[in-house]
């Protein structure tokens, strides 16, 4: 995956989002992971050494808040990012364009899944309609072990989906986009589920 920010793009989103008010570390990252769309969380080495180096040139100022750190922007770094809105617009764009680009790989990943789940739906199917021709009483025994299968990987995927899900809330929102292409993957799953079970 390209870099989420351009050389230099971070140390200025992070004055823009100081200049809506104090925050702690753990706030800043939420609000880059909030911007994202919860697609994208940068790690604390990725966020503290910035602050640091920030606080070092006098645009950021800190403060114990107990056993946290606060962070303001200073004067100083008002006046650069006053500077550099230019900058700051295109970092938004780039930002827009990160999340449209980290959304479409969920949504592949999203439809491969479902590729797989009724491709190995469709081959269960199959073995049990096969096996049901040669032998009715195996054919019971079989269709048993079908379906319990089937069950097995519906739920193996619900399960993945659910964890995957609650990841994304506890890093930040589950966006529109994410919404959107989850119920549109899974009304196409239960269409293919449905005609498959005909």
């Amino acid at each position: 995956m390209p870099p989420v920010f351009a050389h230099g793009a971070l140390r200025l989103y992070l004055l823009a989002l100081l200049a809506e008010g104090d925050k702690h570390g753990y706030d800043i990252i939420r609000a880059l992971s909030d911007r994202f769309g919860g697609t994208y969380s940068p790690s604390a080495g990725t966020v503290y050494p910035r602050l640091a180096k920030l606080e070092e040139e006098g645009l950021v100022s800190t403060a114990s808040d107990g056993r946290r750190t606060v962070y303001s922007i200073t004067d100083a770094g008002r006046q650069e990012l006053a500077a550099r809105q230019d900058e700051l617009a295109d970092v938004e764009a780039d930002i827009s364009a990160s999340v449209r680009r980290l959304a479409d790989g969920l949504r592949d990943e999203l439809r491969s899944s479902m590729k797989g789940l009724r491709a190995d739906l469709a081959a269960s199917a199959e073995a049990a309609r096969s096996k049901a021709r040669t032998s009715p009483r195996a054919a019971d025994a079989a269709g048993l072990r079908t379906v319990k299968e089937l069950e097995h990987l519906l739920n193996d995927f619900r399960d993945d989906v659910r964890v995957r899900l609650r990841r994304r809330s506890a890093t930040g929102t589950v966006d529109e986009v994410a919404v959107q292409t989850i119920r549109t993957v899974l009304d196409q799953a239960k269409a293919s589920i449905t005609a498959a079970l005909r």
